[in-house]
């Protein structure tokens, strides 16, 4: 039996554990990347590590998240990253360059290659043939030292794409149609393999959309082939040289194979206030809206700009809408600039953003009281606009564009456009925004510059023999990061400030919950299915760690947010028995009387719920390694013994 795509890539790769799917294997990372939100803490993590330099082929390093500076805090953040990017051979990505992973595709993803980033869209380089990971800032840390990466081997999806999209409807349709199908939670401990005759039609950067939003899956990754398509992108970037065929054998196994005709989609919608609550445009109606925003690292390609243009010349945008553009990147903005087209979005009442994550992450442009924002971005969790009261829309470029003109939502099929634009051969290619870091000799000159809002790493300890702890909180499903570890203008530029972050965590779902937290002193968290879906941020793991919280017990968890738990030295319990969650109160004591002696002994947990009198049984599933990270404290202490 042949080997599916995502296969091939890590046998190609395999350091360590064999490729039997559920079983823990160890990879070797080409390439890494990282943000400024996640990035300080990566590189804490690195140079806690005591590597001197870097052992990847390449390591870049960006700076797209925090750049609203209202204080010092953010502009200290880059100062740092920067320092050590020269000192310890990292590339860095200075801000105004563009969003990671729109960069990241055009200037140096390889088909074939292995990524992990900070950043839970890191997938968005499947859409070049890159099994590209998204990762907490220690496990990114551990690979830029020249460790493996460990991920449970995942089952292969195949979907198979035929025909080709009609005018007015685009790649974000077709991940916004896998959503609806798969839900938020159908890719957990899978990769999504898209292949049939409809790929061909598609282009790289159509594909990244695609690929990009397979994190909203809760999927390992997602990946196209490397074929005529992706060369054509890679000669315009004039990086024909990294371009490989990539392909899966004739004979490969899938454990789910989905068919998609991209001929019988239309303009489709996420509803407030999750990536999969998904309808069609016409069936959601010509709703009033306030504003739109276009960008993100899901759609701020040249393609998307282009046809937001076409849209937008000659017309005005509504005067009950406002709308906001950021391109993806430098070399989209220069291009827009270059053409004209940028000229036609500002003459249409446009306000034109800089090259950064922005609003998407909630740094700024948070809409009205009961606002209805339609944007074309990844994410539409609750409040993480910056309105609580927001009511989110994830809608498609052109969708976005007609209805900031019409001021409603509005289906392009029903205006029959053109959208036709043409892409240069040869892409305007300067990347003088990219620094190179310092030799190794010129390196030991390097100091690395700590701002006083950078405050040490949170400290872990060992299992101990026992644990007696409070239920502190007790949440519903498909509890997101952002509702663990909440983003935005306010709290972002906190983000290397743990003690400080610490008085935010979990305040929209619980705002007492850093005073129980602060009470109990020993705290667990009890929580539903898929919990930790969203961001890979580790603070998510990091802030609950400094808080207190010995161990998280829920229904099942999301993949990235579960090995942040481990490297933190959070212990990860799942229940038995699902219904045994109606058990547990916020305030219960919970005993875990052989806790060390159970991981050690890979048995069940024994938890006794003190306040009921009911012992139950917990599920705490770990590879050996991770037997051993959890025993020693967390992964920075293991990595550190192991060396």
């Amino acid at each position: 039996m042949g080997l599916t795509l995502c296969q091939n890539i890590i046998k190609n790769h395999l350091v360590s554990g064999e490729m039997t799917i559920g079983q823990e294997i160890g990879i070797r990372i080409d390439q890494t990347l990282t943000q400024d939100a996640t990035g300080t803490m990566a590189y804490l993590e690195f140079e806690a590590i005591g590597k001197k330099r870097v052992e990847t082929e390449l390591s870049v390093a960006y700076i797209d998240h925090n750049t609203l500076q209202t204080g010092f805090e953010n502009a200290d953040d880059h100062r740092f990253i920067q320092s050590v990017c020269m000192k310890r051979g990292i590339r860095f990505s200075r801000p105004g360059n563009g969003i990671c992973h729109q960069v990241h595709l055009e200037r140096f993803g390889c088909p074939g290659k292995t990524l992990i980033g900070s950043d839970s869209h890191t997938p968005t380089g499947g859409g070049i043939g890159m099994l590209a990971i998204g990762a907490g800032g220690l496990d990114v840390a551990v690979a830029m030292g020249g460790g493996a990466y460990f991920l449970q081997m995942p089952e292969s999806v195949k979907i198979n794409l035929t025909g080709t999209l009609r005018s007015g409807v685009s790649a974000k349709d077709v991940i916004l149609e896998v959503l609806r199908i798969m839900s938020v939670k159908g890719g957990i401990g899978k990769v999504i393999e898209y292949a049939g005759e409809g790929i061909k039609s598609l282009s790289v950067p159509e594909r990244a959309t695609i690929t990009n939003m397979g994190a909203e899956l809760g999927a390992t990754a997602s990946i196209f082939p490397s074929d005529e398509i992706t060369l054509e992108f890679l000669k315009a970037q004039g990086r024909e040289k990294d371009f490989s065929f990539l392909a899966p054998d004739d004979d490969a196994h899938y454990s789910q194979i989905i068919d998609i005709d991209l001929t019988l989609l239309s303009p489709l919608a996420a509803m407030p206030h999750m990536p999969d609550n998904v309808k069609k445009v016409s069936e959601i109606g010509p709703i009033e809206i306030n504003q739109v925003l276009i960008g993100s690292c899901t759609n701020s390609s040249l393609l998307d700009m282009l046809k937001v243009a076409k849209i937008l010349k000659g017309k005005t945008v509504h005067p009950g809408v406002s709308l906001a553009v950021s391109p993806g990147s430098k070399q989209v903005l220069n291009m827009l600039a270059s053409c004209g087209a940028l000229s036609d979005i500002i003459d249409a009442g446009a306000r034109i953003l800089e090259s950064a994550c922005g609003p998407c992450i909630g740094m700024g442009q948070a809409p009205q009281t009961e606002g209805v924002s339609l944007r074309t971005f990844n994410r539409n969790f609750e409040g993480r606009s910056g309105t609580p009261s927001g009511k989110i829309y994830l809608v498609s470029p052109e969708t976005a564009a007609f209805s900031a003109i019409a001021g409603v939502l509005i289906d392009p099929l029903s205006l029959s456009p053109d959208l036709s634009v043409k892409i240069p051969e040869a892409f305007l290619v300067n990347d003088n925004m990219i620094e190179l870091p310092a030799s190794e000799l010129e390196a030991d000159k390097i100091e690395i510059y700590y701002g006083p809002n950078i405050k040490p790493l949170p400290s872990s300890t060992p299992v101990p023999e026992e644990i007696s702890a409070t239920a502190v909180i007790k949440t519903g499903d498909n509890i997101t990061t952002d509702h663990i570890m909440p983003a935005g203008a306010k709290i972002l530029p906190y983000r290397s400030n743990i003690p400080y972050l610490s008085q935010f965590c979990f305040r929209q779902v619980d705002p007492n919950f850093f005073e129980n937290c602060k009470k109990a002193s020993i705290c667990v968290i009890v929580g539903g299915e898929n919990y930790g879906q969203g961001s890979s941020r580790e603070h998510a793991a990091l802030v609950p760690l400094y808080l207190g919280v010995k161990a998280v017990i829920v229904k099942s968890f999301a993949r990235i947010h579960r090995a942040n738990l481990i490297n933190a030295g959070i212990i990860p319990l799942t229940f038995s028995n699902s219904e045994d969650y109606a058990t547990i109160e916020p305030g219960d004591i919970l005993e875990f009387p052989l806790i060390k002696a159970e991981i050690e002994e890979e048995k069940q947990i024994t938890m006794i719920n003190t306040n009921k009198q009911k012992t139950l049984l917990l599920n705490c599933d770990l590879s050996d390694r991770q037997r051993g990270v959890l025993l020693k404290g967390g992964l920075l202490e293991y990595t550190k013994g192991t060396n």
